[in-house]
């Protein structure tokens, strides 16, 4: 049996001496693995970066096999940012995200057109509240979605300032004062402000970071993935390093 789909590739192993396993998040067929012979080739090697989009035929026997892939590049979505260290590793990180959180070929159509349009973007700029918003999209689509739409406490649709790390809904500025300490901040970009600096960024990733781990990751697919219960894969837990850093650096030159 065989299908043909448009694909966004996630990661790409080596499997023996020359083939890689390689993943793909497709359009209709969901989060799927196939075998590339000779994967680890010079020709193949810049088609299977993560975030490249790719046309792929996948064959197999029966369809429970692993099967085998072939590919075309359709669009090589790392190469444009090659010289932009962020960038590089947001797309690690969505690509890291989605292969430890989606089930195995579930189509997720959604997912995969949230990601296809976060690798798409061409404002550098943009990147990082957008990726921040996919994440919360991500949990959303999963069945742990963020209520920003009023106050937890007093219903209240104006100020809202927090994010309980317990339910996941919003508190207002006024509510959520006694409770400073113990909730989320809450960044305007993610209620529609238009300016953020890399702590708003930084305060996103940490909020969707805690309900990734508490929600997704709990109790993960993949050991190879996430080794323990609750951790996020290491290209998320480099990317939030690299917004802390940016944030201690912007802190010491202020001084």
């Amino acid at each position: 049996m065989d299908w043909t789909d448009e694909g966004i590739v996630l990661s790409a192993p080596p499997h023996g001496e020359n083939a890689a396993v390689v993943t793909l998040l497709t359009a209709a067929h969901g989060r799927h693995a196939g075998l590339v012979p000779g994967g680890q080739g010079r020709a193949a090697r810049p088609v299977l970066q993560p975030g490249n989009r790719v046309q792929a035929v996948w064959r197999a026997r029966l369809v429970d096999h692993l099967g085998n892939y072939t590919f075309e590049l359709t669009a090589a979505q790392a190469a444009l940012w090659l010289d932009v260290p962020e960038i590089i590793a947001i797309i690690a990180s969505a690509c890291a995200v989605t292969e430890a959180s989606l089930p195995e070929r579930q189509p997720m159509p959604g997912v995969y057109a949230g990601l296809a349009t976060l690798l798409s973007l061409q404002d550098a700029d943009l990147w990082a509240p957008v990726y921040v918003k996919w994440e919360m999209n991500l949990l959303q689509a999963l069945g742990y979605g963020l209520d920003l739409t009023q106050c937890a406490a007093s219903g209240d649709t104006e100020n809202l300032a927090y994010i309980s790390p317990r339910t996941g809904r919003a508190v207002s500025l006024e509510a959520g004062a006694p409770y400073h300490d113990k909730l989320f901040p809450l960044p305007a970009f993610l209620l529609g402000g238009g300016d953020w600096k890399a702590p708003d960024i930084l305060q996103g990733l940490e909020m969707t970071g805690h309900f990734l781990s508490r929600h997704v990751f709990a109790n993960p697919h993949s050991r190879t993935l996430i080794p323990r219960d609750g951790d996020l894969p290491q290209a998320r837990q480099r990317l939030l390093e690299f917004y802390r850093n940016a944030v201690e650096n912007t802190e010491k030159e202020a001084l």
